[in-house]
C-alpha cells in the first residue's frame, strides 16, 4: 500500500502572489525555519490538498492527470512533492532538521538579533532615527504624563499605526529613563498557555537593549509550568521588537527590558474558566505580581497589543473598510472592552473577550489580562483609537492607553 504524502505545515503563511507576472499562491515560513518562498501556479493550487497525511502520491498523480490531460504526469508529481519538502514546508524529516537547527542557533546565540529591520523599519541607524522622529513628531503628539505605571501601544506595522504609537510614546517623560521596561507582547508564534522568556539582550540598528536577566531567572524559577525559557518565538516575533525600537529612540539604546511573550489562553477559552483557574497560569501570574509589588518603583510596563482583526484575511465573509460599514459596530464593541481595561476590570474584560471564541479576534487579550492581574491597581486612559486597512478587504484596530496605579500592588491571586 502506498505511503501517504506528508502533511503540509499549517503554520505557514499563504497569500496571493504579489508578483504581477507570476500569479498563484505565495507560501513562506513566518518562523524562519526556512528562507524559501514558493509561488504555486494557479493550476496547481488545488493539488496542495493532497498533502494531508492521508492521501498518497498516486492520488496526487491521478489529480494531475485530470488537470493536465497528460498520462505521463509522474515528473510533475515528483517535482511538486520534492519542492515542498526541500523548502521545509511539509511535516517531514527535512522540516524537523531545519526546525531543530534554527532553534539551536537561537538558543546558542549571545543576543536576540533584529528580525524585522530592513522590512518593517529601516536597517540603517540614521534612516531609522529619521523615521522614528517623523512617527513621533507632528500634529497630535501629547504632552508627557506624570505618574504613569505603563502604556499600551500597537504592534501593527508602524507605517499603519504611527498615530497610536505617537500617542502612546509621547506620554513618556524623562523620569522613566532608568526603569526596567516590562514588555508584554502578543505571542503570534509561541505555544498557547505559555509565557515565553529569554535572557538575551535585544539588538536593533540603534544598539543593544539589556535584558534584566535576574528577573528572567526569578520568573523561570517561580513561574511554574507556564514558563518557556529561551522561547524560539522571540527570534521572529515583532510585538516586542517594535516597542524596543521606540523605547531606544526615546531613552537611548542601553535601556533595560524584561521581555515576555504571552501565548493565547487556550484551555480557559475552551472551558469557559478564568485563565488563572489553570494552575500553571495562576502560578506565573502570581510570580509576575510578586515582582510587580516588590519592584513597583523600578518598573515601567509596556504592552505591545493590537485589538480586532476583521475582514477576509481573518476569515470573515465581508470585506472590511476602516471606520465604515461593519467597522462602526466593531468600534463600539472595542470601546466597551477598552472601558473594562480603563476600569481595571480584568474579569469583565475576559468575559467580553471569550478567548479563542472572540468574534473580534483581539490578539492582545493575553498581555492585557496578564497586566491587569499583575498590577490590579492599574487604571487606564484611552489616548487614541484607530482602525487601519491592512489590505483592501481587512482591518486591524488598535489604540494607545496610558496606565496609572490607583491602588496598592499585590500578588495576582490575592
Amino acid at each position: 500500500m502506498a505511503e501517504p504524502l506528508p502533511r503540509l505545515r499549517m503554520d505557514l503563511e499563504f497569500m496571493p502572489s504579489p508578483v504581477q507576472d507570476r500569479p498563484g499562491l505565495l507560501i513562506r515560513d513566518p518562523y524562519h525555519y526556512s528562507d524559501s518562498t514558493l509561488i504555486v501556479p494557479p493550476a496547481l493550487v488545488a493539488c496542495l490538498q493532497f498533502f494531508d497525511g492521508v492521501q498518497t502520491a498516486l492520488d496526487l498523480r491521478a489529480e494531475l492527470v485530470r488537470l493536465t490531460g497528460d498520462l505521463q504526469s509522474g515528473d510533475l508529481e515528483r517535482h511538486l512533492r520534492e519542492t515542498l519538502s526541500e523548502a521545509g514546508f511539509c511535516e517531514d524529516e527535512t522540516y524537523q532538521r531545519l526546525r531543530e537547527r534554527q532553534q539551536a542557533i537561537f538558543a546558542q546565540a549571545e543576543w536576540r538579533a533584529p528580525a524585522h529591520a530592513g522590512s518593517a523599519y529601516p536597517a540603517e541607524p540614521d534612516q531609522l532615527k529619521d523615521k522614528l522622529s517623523n512617527y513621533l513628531g507632528g500634529d497630535g503628539a501629547l504632552a508627557p504624563r506624570s505618574g504613569l505605571v505603563g502604556i499600551a501601544a500597537p504592534h501593527v506595522s508602524p507605517d499603519g499605526g504611527y498615530g497610536c504609537y505617537r500617542a502612546a510614546y509621547a506620554a513618556l517623560g524623562p523620569e522613566y529613563r532608568d526603569r526596567v521596561f516590562v514588555i508584554l507582547g502578543t505571542s503570534h508564534y509561541g505555544e498557547p498557555d505559555r509565557f515565553g522568556l529569554t535572557r538575551k539582550s535585544f539588538v536593533t540598528p540603534l544598539g543593544a537593549a539589556r535584558t534584566a536577566a535576574e528577573l528572567v531567572g526569578e520568573l523561570a524559577a517561580t513561574g511554574g509550568g507556564a514558563v518557556k525559557l529561551e522561547d524560539y518565538a522571540h527570534a521572529v516575533e515583532h510585538s516586542i521588537e517594535f516597542q524596543v525600537v521606540f523605547l531606544q529612540h526615546i531613552y537611548g539604546p542601553d535601556i533595560r527590558i524584561l521581555p515576555i511573550l504571552c501565548g493565547p489562553f487556550f484551555r480557559s477559552a475552551q472551558n469557559g474558566a478564568a485563565p488563572e483557574d489553570d494552575e500553571s497560569i495562576r502560578q506565573f501570574l502570581s510570580a509576575l505580581g510578586e515582582i510587580a509589588a516588590r519592584e513597583a518603583g523600578n518598573l515601567f510596563w509596556v504592552l505591545g497589543i493590537d485589538m480586532a482583526h476583521m475582514g477576509r484575511r481573518y476569515g470573515d465573509s465581508f470585506s472590511a473598510r476602516a471606520d465604515a460599514g461593519e467597522m462602526a459596530g466593531v468600534a463600539e464593541l472595542d470601546r466597551k472592552r477598552i472601558g473594562s481595561i480603563e476600569a481595571g476590570d480584568a474579569a469583565g474584560f475576559w468575559t467580553a473577550v471569550h478567548g479563542l471564541r472572540d468574534p473580534l479576534k483581539w490578539c492582545g487579550a493575553t498581555p492585557l489580562y496578564a497586566f491587569l492581574r499583575a498590577v490590579p491597581g492599574a487604571r487606564g486612559e484611552l489616548l487614541r483609537y484607530q482602525q487601519w486597512n491592512i489590505d483592501d478587504h481587512s482591518v486591524v484596530t488598535f489604540g494607545a492607553i496610558a496606565f496609572r496605579n490607583q491602588g496598592q500592588y499585590c500578588a495576582a491571586t490575592q
